[in-house]
């Protein structure tokens, strides 16, 4: 009885990227890339041994991008990951509005954890992207910014409080902003004011937190209380237990964005308190989540499409710019954010 033959070898080499012939190389994936695009800034003996090394690994670059980069179109990846879908959906759909509009590329990478940011800076290399966008919580990643800086990519971090030479930004003021909540929830009388924390390893969680504070230090009065959240809306639901559930609960919380204010709301409900009769809730975003929560909620509008169109067309003017070897201008813009005064909100 005869077999099929096996094929081993081939499933071997269908797996083999530019991270593993930088590897083998001992180089960057960027000088991999520098090789393939047949760029300058490579050593001739450098050159010749990665070129031995593709051959002998069989390793096949994306024709597809191949054919891009000779057509003068601008690929950009975008990596993502996020709490909040709420606040993911409205980006990616600023970020595809903007891409349509200017008819470049767009390669998206979902990267859940250090793994997966590894193999979608290494396949986002290999597929010849000229510029990455970083949206939170990635845009404060050690890791993935680390990474593309090593592959020469250049990268947007889009609402980072980060200020890292070498990185673009797009921001907010978000110190500005939580103070702004605050100030409003102090001039409807409220004293007894908790808040409900971001992910503590953002910049911009550690911000909103700090306007929180000094707003409430400028009146004299200290945090009713501090709940740690992470933006995800089940953190929200365990904040909002512990701070209702205490001897002495406040009158007022303000959670850091607005699926953990939407989910205090819900706790609230299921507490029998009225909001805002018995207790005030805000949020920080102005994401959907906002107007189709009840009642609607008093929050601070992140402009989160127009910061990712903002990304988009930051980063084509640099990827466009370090083509011609000229200057790109700014490398940093600000969003404005407003406070929007709904009904979750209401005086002591």
């Amino acid at each position: 009885m005869s077999r099929a033959p096996e094929k081993p070898q081939r499933r071997r080499l269908q797996g083999v990227t530019i991270a593993d012939v930088a590897a083998r190389a001992g180089v960057s994936i960027m000088t991999v890339s520098r090789v393939i695009n047949g760029e300058g800034r490579v050593s001739d003996e450098t050159r010749a041994r990665i070129g031995e090394i593709i051959r002998e690994m069989n390793y096949a670059p994306s024709p597809a991008a191949r054919g891009l980069a000779s057509a003068g179109v601008t690929r950009i990846g975008l990596l993502y990951t996020n709490p909040s879908g709420a606040y993911l959906s409205e980006f990616l759909i600023g970020v595809m509005d903007e891409i349509s509009r200017t008819g470049d590329h767009l390669l998206l990478h979902r990267c859940d954890s250090p793994e997966a940011i590894d193999a979608a800076v290494s396949k986002l290399a290999e597929e010849g992207v000229d510029g990455v966008v970083l949206p939170p919580p990635l845009c404060d990643s050690e890791r993935a910014l680390d990474l593309l800086a090593k592959a020469g990519k250049p990268v947007v971090a889009v609402a980072t409080a980060r200020e890292d030479e070498g990185v673009l930004a797009v921001r907010l003021d978000d110190y500005a902003a939580a103070r702004t909540m605050t100030e409003h929830l102090l001039a409807l009388g409220h004293r007894k004011v908790a808040f409900v924390t971001g992910d503590a390893a953002q910049l911009a969680a550690q911000r909103r937190l700090a306007g929180f504070r000094d707003a409430l230090a400028a009146a004299g009065l200290e945090p009713h209380a501090v709940a740690e959240g992470d933006y995800s809306y089940r953190s929200g639901i365990e904040a909002a237990i512990g701070l209702l559930d205490a001897d002495e609960r406040p009158t007022a919380i303000f959670a850091a964005n607005d699926d953990m204010a939407s989910a205090v709301m819900s706790i609230a409900h299921r507490r029998g308190l009225d909001v805002p009769g018995d207790l005030s809730v805000v949020g920080f975003d102005d994401s959907l989540l906002a107007v189709t929560s009840w009642p609607e909620l008093t929050t601070i509008h992140q402009p989160i499409g127009e910061m990712a169109r903002l990304a988009i067309e930051l980063l084509l003017r640099h990827v466009r710019a370090r083509r011609a070897g000229g200057e790109a201008g700014a490398s940093s813009l600000q969003a404005d954010y407003r406070l929007v005064v709904r009904e979750s909100a209401a005086a002591l």
